[in-house]
């Protein structure tokens, strides 16, 4: 069919399109109730997304006492420990609970050693008994009296503060405190322990804060 023989189309309208074909749309749009690839229609929320990690900060740019710190240091980490004693609400991170740990068994290893010089120093006497040989103590240095001692306060002052941190620890992966009893079960509960403490954090956790009790 020649020029002069096309139909011709009243204005303002556009040519049909052959049945099952969809018509052509300029370069860069959409037909017409299509969205864009990677855009949500109009009043729809895009795929969830998960919480982030972000918490509020002071004035001095940390965030409170009561609230978690992500990616504290390891002197923060420990100064922080203490403060927070027997604080049993709120949150801790990874890196706030992974800290203070290294810091105590260090600290730990180092009073072990001074003791076992003290002990070296000591007199001692071995009595063969049913059960093997045995070493005692007969004669102590003042260093061994001294680090047994010191040893035992250390033991003591750690304990409150470092299961309130695994308290907190949990909270964080939103799991309850008194999972921390599974480590009372022996060796599968240690194992389940040591995973909850490695579990990343989870923003609903943020139901155990409690902000108005900060000090």
């Amino acid at each position: 069919m020649s020029d002069a023989q096309q139909p011709q189309q009243p204005c303002g309208q556009q040519p049909q399109q052959p049945y099952g074909e969809q018509p052509q749309q300029p370069y860069g749009q959409q037909p017409y109730g299509q969205q864009p690839y990677g855009q949500q229609p109009y009043g729809q929320q895009p795929y969830a997304v998960p919480l982030g990690r972000s918490v509020p900060t002071g004035p001095d740019g940390r965030p409170p006492l009561w609230a978690p710190w992500y990616g504290i240091g390891p002197v923060q980490a420990y100064a922080r420990y203490w403060k927070k004693y027997v604080r049993f609400d709120g949150r801790a991170s990874r890196s706030e609970f992974w800290w203070v740990y290294l810091w105590n068994v260090a600290i730990s290893v180092v009073l072990g050693a001074i003791w076992g010089i003290g002990f070296a120093q000591s007199g001692r006497e071995t009595y063969v008994t049913p059960t093997g040989a045995e070493t005692v103590v007969s004669e102590p240095s003042v260093l061994f009296l001294v680090m047994g001692y010191v040893g035992s306060l250390w033991g003591l002052s750690i304990l409150l503060p470092s299961i309130a941190l695994a308290w907190r620890r949990l909270h964080d992966a939103n799991l309850a405190g008194p999972f921390f009893f599974f480590g009372l079960i022996p060796f599968f509960g240690g194992i389940a322990l040591i995973v909850f403490y490695l579990l990343g954090p989870n923003p609903r956790g943020a139901r155990f804060d409690r902000p108005e009790g900060a000090r």
